[in-house]
């Protein structure tokens, strides 16, 4: 200690420092589950409703589907790039992984053969489309909105190569009232 220097002066110079270095470390933390683990997304539209309504912020895991440490399985809730423009993310369902058949009759999805229940989509959002059986190739998925008649998905433009999905969406953060696990 430098004799002008009083203790008083000292331990605010080492509080100031200790304070800083944990900022930094926080902030490094910060990026790293942003950059690697999860990341806050704006869903834009209404071709997820009612699961996700235009607006909602989400979190994705971004770390799940990394490095092939976690398998993409049907009803999972997937952000990727747009196979046609990766400039633009989706949001959809995951409806068939490599080796399915797909289908849709009339708006009923076929999986393999068999009608899919799903209690995800109300009546209300259902269209009625028929799409011929579409063969899902190695390493890609067949996602389609819930909102049937407002979605933009494997319908029109076909499959999602895996490279393209980063993330799955996980949990809803805002608004307050819808706030927790994504169903």
């Amino acid at each position: 200690m430098t004799p002008d220097q009083s203790p008083e002066s000292k331990n605010l110079v080492l509080g100031a420092a200790y304070w800083l270095r944990d900022l930094m470390l926080s902030v490094v933390i910060a990026v790293v589950i942003i950059l690697f683990l999860y990341q806050p997304v704006k869903v834009e539209g209404t071709s997820m409703m009612p699961a996700l309504e235009d607006q909602e912020r989400i979190f994705i895991n971004k770390f799940v589907y990394r490095f092939g440490l976690g398998k993409i399985e049907r009803g999972d809730t997937v952000v990727f790039w747009f196979p046609r423009d990766p400039s633009k993310s989706y949001i959809k369902r995951v409806i068939g992984i490599p080796g399915d058949t797909v289908e849709v009759l009339d708006g009923e999805v076929r999986l393999n053969g068999q009608a899919v229940n799903e209690p995800y989509v109300p009546e209300e959002f259902r269209d009625r489309l028929t799409v011929p059986k579409t063969q899902v190739p190695a390493d890609a998925f067949y996602v389609m909105g819930d909102h049937r008649s407002s979605s933009n998905d494997s319908r029109a433009w076909g499959v999602v190569p895996r490279r393209f999905i980063y993330g799955k969406a996980v949990f809803v953060y805002w608004p307050l009232e819808k706030m927790g696990v994504l169903r």
